[in-house]
């Protein structure tokens, strides 16, 4: 059973569930094992696998949650010696200068995610959890050292504080 916040509307249409409110709007397709029902001001989740519903309670939960308040990482830019920069184009994020390369590493940006990078400080926000915890992913496996020795070269992205 998952409460919902003051402020949010949450619709099920088949296996679709959909949070609106203040943070945004988050959609999801569920399992079709799963039953989810809206009474009132709580979500009713209902499945012969104990496991599925608690996975899906999860879910529900982290999406009331992200349209109420959204979710978001701050993280800085670390470097020795050649400044990084990051720069974003739509859905498309560039990591230059990193270590030196000429070359520019690309990622993708996530679904309603928002990405601001300004001088040192990048903040990752949007409603979706998942999205958010994916384009940080993308980004960071973007800025993986290949090839050196890590203790040696510790530039990256590394997180400050988030929610």
């Amino acid at each position: 059973m998952v409460e919902i916040t003051d402020g949010v509307n949450v619709q099920v249409n088949g296996t679709t569930v959909t949070a609106k409110g203040p943070g945004g709007e988050v959609k999801k397709i569920l399992s079709p094992l799963v039953s989810v029902k809206v009474e009132g001001k709580k979500i009713e989740i209902s499945s012969a696998d104990k496991a599925l519903a608690n996975t899906v309670e999860a879910i529900l939960t982290n999406m009331v949650h992200g349209a109420k308040s959204g979710y978001k990482k701050n993280l800085k830019l670390l470097y020795a010696h050649f400044p990084i920069t990051i720069e974003v184009k739509g859905k498309d994020l560039t990591v230059k200068n990193f270590l030196g390369e000429k070359m520019a590493r690309k990622t993708v940006i996530i679904g309603n995610t928002k990405v601001e990078a300004k001088g040192q400080n990048v903040t990752i926000s949007g409603p979706d959890k998942e999205a958010v915890g994916q384009t940080l992913a993308n980004i960071r496996t973007a800025m993986r050292i290949k090839e050196k020795d890590g203790r040696v070269f510790q530039d990256g992205i590394f997180e400050v504080e988030g929610e």
